[in-house]
């Protein structure tokens, strides 16, 4: 069962119906000693860095997050949830959990930011069997509200990207850690086969 992080910048109610139409089970808890017993983690988010990680540090879980990925638990980062994985966010200039080598930065362009809406995410043609990408057409689109993109260290994390006036990555994993910039659980049809995907490859 995968325990869905309550920290007071998450779209609860979009993914509690996701996960009922999936007839998934799952619980909704921010309670460090809940989280901590976690068989699988899913970290959403929306709004700002800074208020995001200082909700977790409130909470005591930035602390529990870091030993439940470093002990192998299965985790899904959706958004800002994805976001907060790296070293640092040029969001308010944010330190974050450092679980993954990278930093945050803001889109460098001149059209409309935050990006709102659909948009198609592309998986690198060397990984078309990637169990996260099965039953989805490459190019499929995506729901994504964000002014800031991440940026790995290692390129080999990488299996979703996206345009928007510049290439961008749109979706990252990592031996347990997976994490998507776009909302799985406002895309439609696409959104649901990536979260159904995750719980059959990683639970």
């Amino acid at each position: 069962m995968i325990t869905i992080i309550d920290y007071g910048v998450g779209n609860l109610g979009s993914l509690a119906n996701l996960f009922d139409r999936l007839s998934m089970p799952y619980i909704i808890s921010g309670k460090p000693e809940v989280i901590s017993r976690a068989e699988a983690l899913l970290l959403p988010g929306v709004g700002a860095a800074g208020e995001g990680m200082k909700n977790l540090r409130d909470q005591k879980l930035d602390t529990v997050l870091r030993e439940k990925i470093s002990a192998g638990v299965s985790f899904l980062g959706i958004c800002l949830g994805m976001q907060v994985l790296f070293d640092q966010s040029e969001e308010g200039n944010t330190l974050c959990l450092g679980v993954m080598r990278g930093s945050v930065r803001r889109f460098r362009m001149t059209v409309k930011v935050p990006q709102i809406g659909w948009n198609q995410v592309y998986y690198p043609k060397a990984i078309p069997d990637n169990p996260l990408w099965a039953g989805i057409p490459q190019g499929s689109e995506y729901y994504f509200v964000n002014s800031y993109i991440c940026a790995p260290d290692d390129p080999s994390v990488v299996i979703g990207t996206t345009v928007y006036d510049e290439s961008f990555v749109s979706a990252i994993a990592a031996k347990n850690v997976v994490a998507t910039q776009f909302h799985p659980e406002k895309s439609g049809a696409a959104g649901m086969q990536f979260i159904k995907n995750f719980v059959e490859a990683y639970l």
